[in-house]
């Protein structure tokens, strides 16, 4: 967890994906963007690198992730989907959050 914010009232948990895929600190001098989403009830900010173009595959186009797959990246994807010949790995939002604890941001730090 990089930290907790407040988003026009609500308590936004904020997770660097980064840090999550075991990657280092990227030192190129960009600060990362934020991509917003509501899961399990809950408001998350995923702190990622950039973003590309934001696409709506069909789910029978998705594929189980390649044997081949980085072991980061396969702890956390939900498949893949073919794309002019690369493969998008699809991310499973519920196992990018699994070790994100469900309780308020603010009781926790006060425990």
């Amino acid at each position: 967890i990089a930290g907790v914010l407040n988003l026009r009232g609500r308590i936004v948990t904020v997770v660097d994906m980064r840090a999550r895929l075991g990657l280092p600190k990227a030192d190129d001098g960009k600060p990362p963007m934020a991509v917003g989403v509501d899961q399990r009830g809950e408001s998350y900010g995923l702190l990622i690198d950039q973003i590309g173009e934001v696409l709506r595959l069909p789910d029978d186009s998705r594929e189980d992730n390649p044997v081949n797959l980085d072991p980061r990246m396969a702890k956390l994807a939900g498949g893949v989907h073919r794309l002019d010949g690369q493969l998008m790995v699809v991310l499973d939002v519920d196992r990018v959050l699994e070790l994100v604890p469900k309780t308020d941001p603010r009781t926790a730090a006060a425990a």
